[in-house]
């Protein structure tokens, strides 16, 4: 998940947004999730991912 940035810094807000992303992730992966929560994972994540500019 690396970003690249024309100033070579990896900001506090960079990670944080990629260890929310990762969260989630995992969050998706686990047993037992209702297809409903399945769907707000699911779209957090496109959320965040496009705030990091992954979309």
């Amino acid at each position: 998940m690396e970003k690249s940035n024309t100033g070579g810094q990896y900001t506090c807000n960079e990670y944080r947004e990629e260890m929310i992303l990762l969260g989630l992730q995992k969050r998706l992966a686990s047993q037992g999730l209702t297809p409903e929560e399945k769907e707000s994972l699911l779209k957090e994540i496109a959320k965040v991912e496009k705030q990091m500019g992954l979309d």
